[in-house]
């Protein structure tokens, strides 16, 4: 099949990159050129300009934006509208609020366009290797892009959520669900460093991702994590966030539904940004491991 991909971030460049070994064609455009120069290297196929993009697609054409949630997301939409024919099929891959993809999904219906919502996990190296999605879409057409839906994912890696903002919205709880894991993992680091005991947290990362109840990949980068910093002490313990966490709070404030553990490590954050903690820098480094998220220096 033949795809546009417009955002060439660390998400969006792993994924076009992953979907071009599946013999899938991608035409890419991001807005600074120079990646696309690089990503023609690479056996992209180029685009310096959004008609361009267009213009390298067959009918019904489809195009993956992977660009921040939000603003930029209604932008490109805007500026791609005008190129675009009834019946093209949109795709937001990032990390929108579930609210704002209702509100495209109806303001596209109305002029005639597909719109899909992609809940994208796996991080950097999902994305390149095998990712795993939720998808949000009509029937008629999640049909059409399942194939390499499918080629982009590991086995048993993506579910059509069904209808529009389903997607997103699975993919929001996934990532309040994550807080909580990552909040646990530091805690019990915290207290292993503060314990009277000389210990080596990279092995016990280890052990812990070998036959015990909490093994899985978080504990993975948790050792290399350690493997590169033993003590993490190159880093602050300043927690960015994506906005997911406190979309899920909201959501979950709204529908009457309690949620102790994702509440209180999304307060955690932000009293990392006054308070520096080995906790903090356990999540932080966690985050940099699977998403290359920022971390601060010291």
């Amino acid at each position: 099949m033949k795809i546009g991909l417009i955002g060439l971030g660390r998400m969006g460049y792993n994924l076009a990159l992953n979907l071009k070994d599946k013999n899938h064609e991608v035409v890419v455009f991001n807005r600074t050129l120079a990646k696309v120069e690089e990503a023609e290297k690479d056996g992209l196929i180029g685009a310096y300009s959004i008609e361009e993009l267009v213009a390298k697609l067959e009918k019904p054409r489809i195009i993956w934006i992977m660009v921040p949630a939000g603003d930029p997301v209604d932008q490109m939409i805007n500026n791609l509208i005008p190129h675009l024919d009834k019946g093209d099929i949109i795709i937001d891959g990032g990390n929108s609020n579930y609210k704002d993809t209702l509100r495209r999904y109806e303001e596209l219906k109305a002029k005639g366009f597909n719109f899909v919502d992609v809940g994208t996990s796996g991080g950097i190296s999902g994305a390149r290797n095998g990712a795993c999605m939720m998808v949000g879409a009509e029937d008629k057409v999640f049909k059409v892009i399942e194939p390499f839906i499918k080629d982009a994912c590991v086995e048993n890696g993506y579910l059509h959520t069904g209808a529009n903002g389903s997607g997103h919205y699975v993919k929001m709880i996934h990532n309040g669900v994550e807080y909580g894991m990552l909040q646990a993992i530091a805690e019990g680091f915290e207290i292993l460093e503060q314990s009277r005991f000389d210990l080596d947290f990279k092995e016990i990362a280890r052990v812990w991702n070998n036959g015990s109840v909490i093994r899985g990949w978080l504990m993975e980068l948790m050792e290399n994590a350690f493997s590169k910093d033993p003590k993490l002490e190159s880093i602050k313990g300043i927690i960015h966030s994506s906005g997911e966490g406190l979309w899920t709070v909201q959501e979950a404030l709204e529908i009457g539904v309690p949620a102790h553990v994702i509440a209180s490590s999304l307060f955690v954050r932000y009293r990392s940004f006054q308070d520096d903690t080995f906790s903090g820098k356990v999540i932080a480094a966690l985050r940099n491991e699977f998403g290359g998220h920022k971390v601060e220096k010291k």
